[in-house]
């Protein structure tokens, strides 16, 4: 298990795999076609965009969460 002061760094790794991956498959299906590649052409397409995502999701985080709080009440 990781220590607690980990979680936003794994929370943004995380999602970052996740919305990369669907979001690569989605374009590459749109532009491409299912096709024989489709796979390949997913997967060389999810790796460039997890390697953007990662660490734009790091960078805009913090204004992400400061804007929410700004636009939301406690309730």
């Amino acid at each position: 298990m990781f220590p607690a002061r980990f979680s936003p760094l794994l929370f943004s790794l995380f999602l970052s795999i996740f919305m990369s991956c669907v979001v690569s498959g989605v374009s590459i299906l749109t532009t491409a076609g299912f096709s024989a590649q489709f796979f390949d052409l997913w997967m060389g397409g999810w790796l460039k965009s997890w390697i953007v995502a990662f660490p734009v999701i790091l960078v805009a985080a913090p204004a992400v969460r400061q804007l929410v709080a700004k636009i939301t009440q406690p309730e």
